[in-house]
């Protein structure tokens, strides 16, 4: 959860020609973050996108 309340567990993680790894952005749903991931790959850069769903740790 973030300071609003609103839960955004999805990553956009863009991987450039060197190898690094950025968060692009978090999202609500799966199915967005992916229209975001290949509106992005479309783009016909070297760079790759993916999504990954963060996990909660029990407290």
């Amino acid at each position: 959860m973030n300071e609003s309340g609103v839960v955004l567990p999805w990553l956009v993680i863009r991987q450039d020609d060197n190898g690094n790894h950025y968060r692009v952005g978090r999202y609500a749903t799966r199915d967005e973050a992916q229209k975001i991931a290949d509106s992005l790959d479309r783009r016909g850069r070297e760079q790759l996108y993916w999504v990954e769903q963060i996990t909660q740790s029990a407290n």
